[in-house]
């Protein structure tokens, strides 16, 4: 880690202004520009699959690469952000919405809207 590079929850928002300063890229240059190209179905068969490969290393059963696997998804989960016009701050949002409130209760009540 450089040191201007913190290790907490911020590192998240910037590497989505990375993601999206990767939408006027090159394809050839860029895996994020690659992505983006190829557009939604494709972005999404990638979260998918990188969210497989985390339940993967989660399930098994010796020491495991959990943070890579997570680091994939989380990056792939925020090209899918910047691909649809979500921002992290919008995700955020719903989330401190949501603390302290009990997940059952917050569940009950989507369903009987």
């Amino acid at each position: 880690m450089t040191e201007k590079t913190s290790i907490n929850a911020e590192i998240l928002d910037r590497l989505f202004d990375v993601v999206e300063s990767r939408k006027s890229s090159d394809a050839a240059s860029s895996y994020t520009a690659k992505l983006l190209a190829a557009g939604t179905p494709k972005i999404a068969q990638k979260v998918g699959e990188e969210a497989v490969e985390t339940v993967i290393e989660a399930l098994a059963d010796k020491d495991g690469k959990i943070a890579e696997e997570s680091a994939d998804l989380l990056y792939h989960l925020l090209v899918l952000w910047a691909d649809k016009g979500v921002r992290p701050e919008d995700v955020w949002s719903v989330l401190a919405d949501r603390f302290g409130i009990s997940g059952i209760d917050e569940k009950n009540a989507r369903w009987k809207d």
